[in-house]
């Protein structure tokens, strides 16, 4: 759902008054029409958060409303009409699809956040088996390091309360 805010004035009143037969729905008219070419001409959004699309409604809107001005100082001048201003006053998603990209938008939030806790976790398990081989408390075999790094792992990206488990044999048994 797209709105747009149009700034107008008639510059030449002959044309406005005999080069179309009612100026103001020709406004109308052409501005949904630069409205939609223009809404053809970028993604809404960057959907597979690539590089394709450098410009998208949402975030270039410097760039869409020059060239929507542009469009409609075009379109609108044979009518003797000049553009002060264009641009995008409203712009959303259609109530069919607002959820679903809601729920992706919150995907993507939830993506971005788990991969700052494995980077986050990653550090500091480095960070703990640096200082225990440092002070040299414990030496890991390479099955009882893995052990401790998947342990470790699981505490730190975990998104629940973690019960510890104490084990009071042997760590061989």
């Amino acid at each position: 759902m797209i709105s747009v805010i149009l700034v107008w004035k008639v510059s030449d009143t002959f044309k406005a008054a005999f080069g179309v037969d009612d100026y103001q729905h020709f406004v109308r008219v052409q501005t949904d029409a630069a409205v939609r070419k223009m809404a053809g001409s970028y993604p809404y959004d960057d959907w597979e958060d690539s590089d394709d699309y450098k410009i998208t409604l949402r975030s270039g809107m410097t760039e869409v409303n020059e060239a929507l001005e542009h469009e409609l100082g075009e379109r609108l001048q044979i009518a003797g009409i000049e553009v002060t201003e264009a641009r995008i006053g409203y712009l959303a998603y259609a109530e069919e699809i607002a959820s679903a990209m809601l729920k992706r938008q919150q995907a993507t939030a939830i993506i971005a956040a788990r991969e700052k806790i494995v980077e986050g976790a990653v550090g500091m398990v480095e960070n703990a088996l640096e200082k225990i081989a440092e002070k040299n408390l414990v030496q890991f075999d390479n099955d009882k390091k893995a052990t401790m790094v998947s342990n470790l792992m699981v505490v730190l990206c975990s998104d629940k309360e973690v019960t510890p488990v104490v084990n009071t044999g042997s760590l061989y048994q």
